[in-house]
């Protein structure tokens, strides 16, 4: 009977948060054409969220590039295909690998802080003091927000994965002697619109996910210092896992369009 009852109370937990998203989106969505437009709180929110990861995004699709290329470098000579690796590095890195490592690193830089942020501005009653003061506290702190993550992430992805291809192609300029024009020329031949286009789209979206999930866990923080931890934490568990869900769909879609 208790194991019934905790699976019922979790379902039940389960699709009242599905519920609240879906209202807080909607709310979102309400907001954003409504005047007046806070363009100065968005641009500072751009350069907080784009600026302050570019060190992140530049490690981490650095060695997303090496890693790929090093570890793919054996069994393509095996088969007689190394020269088909910047097809394959450039490919794999704009379809998937780019987007989907950058939104992941950027769900626990990003989300986190905004959920931490706005939850340490409800616990302290900034908030509430903003909505009697006259302010519309959920245009000017989760509006821009989301708006910034939605605009900064596929520049982030772009970004990222021409980090990511040039740390592939200093592997083969090391180790087969390829030059660098050679290699990105390679790469561009490869691509097609295809390739660049769902990657594109399915970027924006994955910025609107994680600002959605960062401010909405933070918009509604529980009282108390401890609830400040949690919305931050949840932020980025539920934005990760969002990630893997909204990037399943696009694909499948893209899939579908494509093959139309």
């Amino acid at each position: 009977m208790d194991n019934r009852s905790t699976l019922f109370k979790g379902v039940k937990e389960f699709f009242v948060e599905i519920g609240d998203l879906s209202y807080f989106t909607a709310r979102f969505f309400k907001e954003v054409l409504k005047p007046p437009f806070e363009f100065k709180e968005l641009l500072r929110q751009c350069y907080q969220m784009g600026n302050r990861s570019l060190v992140l995004v530049t490690v981490t699709g650095f060695i997303i590039g090496l890693v790929l290329t090093l570890q793919s470098r054996p069994t393509l000579i095996q088969f007689g295909a190394v020269s088909w690796m910047p097809n394959m590095v450039g490919i794999s890195i704009v379809r998937e690998i780019g987007p989907v490592i950058t939104a992941l690193i950027c769900a626990g830089r990003i989300a986190s802080g905004i959920g931490a942020e706005l939850g340490s501005m409800r616990v302290t009653e900034q908030i509430d003091a903003m909505e009697v003061s006259g302010t519309n506290p959920f245009k000017y702190l989760v509006v821009t927000r989301i708006m910034a993550t939605t605009l900064m992430l596929p520049i982030l992805v772009v970004y990222g994965d021409l980090v990511a291809l040039y740390g592939s192609a200093l592997v083969e300029n090391l180790k087969g002697d390829v030059s660098f024009q050679l290699y990105f020329n390679t790469v561009f031949d490869a691509l097609s619109y295809a390739d660049l286009v769902p990657a594109t789209i399915k970027s924006v979206f994955f910025g609107f996910t994680i600002g959605l999930v960062g401010c909405y866990k933070g918009y509604y923080c529980k009282k108390g210092t401890a609830g400040v931890g949690i919305a931050a934490n949840t932020a980025v568990v539920m934005a990760s896992l969002l990630l893997f869900v909204v990037d399943f769909i696009a694909v499948f879609i893209s899939d579908i369009f494509y093959e139309l």
